[in-house]
Order: structure tokens, then C-alpha cells, then sequence
């Protein structure tokens, strides 16, 4: 299989001259996790990482794209074999990555992500996804609590380069947050946010997690979880026993993984 049959083709970009809350707006609209930067011939310049955008601390920011852009760690091409490609990005843990047709002309054709390579995995060989959840779910989770303030999550998020973490309670599982919430609800670095920023209320965590969280057991199948990874475009999944505790997480790259094998 080749990168250019499971590339998203149809993937959101943006000049590197645009304002940098135009970037902002469309990955919180369309929930991107990176944005591919050109130029006007569609030559990759750079890409922008909701940890870029995390760091823009207005609404009203005159901060271009190129100022905060910055080199994606790995570039796939259009010929490349599709699963030495996601070898590589989970060796850097990178979910997604840009698609060009040519490693020397660097024109963008697309954007990789490691969903597009589990639903193909989904169509043809289900049966590499029919472990329980147990055997590749990680088991150290790192959670939060309703009563952690935003800031420091924030900062956590940035410094251990986490996508979300479960919200827990006495152990139990209460919600989840992630950058994505983080984005769509304006808080950026919400304790300097200017005055005409979005953020406003409490700065707990609690105002900001989802509560209706899609959790399994651990014995659930494995193609369960990447079907809800895939056709409800979410990146990790809490697996709690059966009194609500909090006992492992599934992330994109640990079925991908699995499919490797």
C-alpha cells in the first residue's frame, strides 16, 4: 500500500503570510491537529501544531503564519510505502504528517494521519484489530483533576507535548479534556489572556472538560476502539473497569502499532 492511497487530499491549508488567528479559527473549526503551510505554488513550507497555536495569546494577535510555523520533524511522499511511513511517524511520535509528490519539489499533495492508515487497516484486515484492549492499552496514564487549575494544564500540555488527559476523580473517570477543548473555547494561555480575549468564568478544569466521555472495558475488541477512533475523529479512549476506575487509555499510535506487528 502507498501514502497516496490513504492520503486525505482534501486537507485544510494556508499561506505562510496570513494571520496567525486565521489558523487558529480553522483548526478550531475543523478540528485539525496540524495545518500545512505554502506558498501560492503549493510548495510545503512548514506546518502548525495546536502547540503553535496554544501559544498565540489573543484574539486580536497581528502574528503572521510564518511566525510561528516551523518544520515538520517527518514529510511523506505520494510513493512511499504507507507502512514504513507510519513506522516513522510513530518513531517520532508524529500522528499526522504533510504529503508531497516529490521529497526535492516538496509540492503538497496531502495530509497523512495515523486514522486514515487505521481505517484502511479496518477494511481490509480486520483481523490484526481483534485483540482485546488490554493487550496495547497503557496502563501509567497521566490524569487531571475537575479542581486543577487551566494554567498549569495548560503548561503541562506544552511541556509533555499531551494531546488530552482523563479527568478523574476519587479515581474514577469524570471527563476528559484536550486541546481541542482548549481551542474551542478560547483559552489561550488564559492567565495572560488580553482583556479582549474569549476566556471568561472559572479557570478550573471543570469548565472546560467534556463529561460525556466515550469509554470501554478492557475487554473490548480492538477494532471497537479504532472504529470510534476513526468514524468519531477522536485521538484516545479511557478504558475504566467496571465501577467507573480509571485503568488504562488507547491512543491512535497504540493500534497503529498494532497493525505494524
Amino acid at each position: 500500500m502507498r501514502v497516496k492511497e490513504i492520503t486525505n487530499e482534501k486537507h485544510p491549508v494556508i499561506y505562510e503570510d496570513e494571520l496567525a488567528t486565521k489558523a487558529r479559527a480553522l483548526m478550531r473549526d475543523f478540528a485539525l491537529r496540524i495545518l500545512p503551510v505554502t506558498n501560492e505554488n503549493k510548495k510545503l513550507l512548514g506546518i502548525i501544531s495546536r502547540g503553535n497555536i496554544m501559544t498565540i495569546s489573543s484574539s486580536i494577535s497581528s502574528i503572521r503564519v510564518k511566525g510561528i510555523m516551523e518544520n515538520p520533524k517527518y514529510i511523506a511522499a505520494v510513493e512511499d510505502d504507507a507502512f514504513s511511513a507510519v513506522k516513522e511517524m510513530i518513531r517520532l511520535d508524529e500522528p499526522y504528517a504533510p504529503v508531497v509528490n516529490l521529497p526535492q519539489e516538496k509540492i503538497l499533495k496531502g495530509v497523512l494521519g495515523l486514522e486514515n492508515f487505521i481505517g484502511a487497516a479496518i477494511e481490509t484486515s480486520p483481523e490484526k484489530l481483534a485483540k482485546p484492549v488490554s493487550e496495547i492499552m497503557s496502563k501509567n496514564v497521566v490524569a487531571c483533576s475537575p479542581e486543577d487549575e487551566v494554567d498549569n494544564i495548560w503548561r503541562l500540555m506544552q511541556t509533555k507535548s499531551f494531546a488530552g488527559l482523563p479527568v478523574i476523580r476519587k479515581d474514577k473517570l469524570v471527563g476528559i479534556v484536550t486541546q481541542k477543548d482548549l481551542l474551542e473555547r478560547g483559552t489561550m494561555l488564559p492567565t495572560f489572556e488580553s482583556a479582549k480575549g474569549r476566556f471568561r468564568g472559572s479557570s478550573k478544569i471543570s469548565s472546560i472538560m467534556k463529561t460525556e466521555v466515550i469509554a470501554v472495558e478492557p475487554s473490548i475488541k480492538v477494532i471497537q476502539v479504532a472504529k470510534i477512533m476513526v468514524f468519531k475523529n477522536i485521538g484516545r479512549v479511557p478504558v475504566k473497569d467496571e465501577e467507573g476506575r480509571l485503568v488504562g487509555m488507547v491512543d491512535r499510535e497504540d493500534v497503529a502499532r498494532l497493525l505494524l506487528r
